[in-house]
């Protein structure tokens, strides 16, 4: 089996990526998926983070308020490694036990979608990386239309992580989703026919 690491920036299309791959029957994980189940009430990283960060970041239902923490660490590099920190362990273990399902289904290829990869390095256990790539100025945009955010806060998002240019230089697929919708599509469906040649010959 081919295990995939999908990366990117934020907003540079990554999800659209992710959901055509499992459309097309590819098994996928969605590592922010997996941190809103890590954020729900009462679970240990829950109450970790409410110990580092205060009530102020918790919902009344007593689940993290990510757009309260977001506000907070995306301004706030040393938050930020905080986070992190009580974040990514779980993450890993729940991305290692979806490989090895996989694996277990003889899967051809198993698609991880996880913005932060190559920033933990993490990025060095798939056997290809495919990032979704688009300028900061189309990024820019795409923030402040879907979140609301001025353009300052916008910047700020893009500035807290690794420039897409650099993930782009290390993909073994790079997907250029600045255009439409349907040549993104397009795109996607060219990589995954190249990825399962890849998997039968190996």
């Amino acid at each position: 089996m081919l295990a995939v690491g999908l990366t990117g920036g934020i907003a540079c299309g990554k999800t659209v990526i992710r959901q055509r791959f499992e459309a097309q029957g590819v098994p996928t994980l969605d590592a922010d998926r997996v941190v809103h189940g890590l954020f729900t009430p009462g679970t240990e990283v829950t109450q970790a983070v409410g110990a580092r960060f205060g009530a102020n970041v918790l919902a009344a239902d007593g689940s993290v308020d990510r757009k309260a923490l977001g506000a907070l660490v995306f301004q706030d590099a040393a938050a930020r490694e905080s986070l992190e920190a009580i974040v990514h362990p779980k993450v890993f273990e729940a991305i290692e036990t979806f490989l090895d399902n996989s694996r277990h289904q003889s899967a051809a290829i198993a698609v991880v979608d996880a913005a932060l990869m190559v920033e933990t390095t993490s990025y060095e256990r798939y056997d290809r990386i495919v990032v979704a790539y688009c300028p900061s100025e189309v990024q820019q945009q795409r923030l402040m239309t879907r979140d609301g955010l001025s353009r300052e806060q916008a910047q700020r998002r893009i500035d807290a992580q690794m420039p897409v240019e650099e993930k782009r230089d290390l993909a073994d697929y790079v997907i250029d989703t600045s255009g439409t919708l349907e040549q993104t599509l397009q795109q996607t469906d060219k990589v995954l026919e190249q990825l399962l040649e890849e998997a039968k010959s190996a």
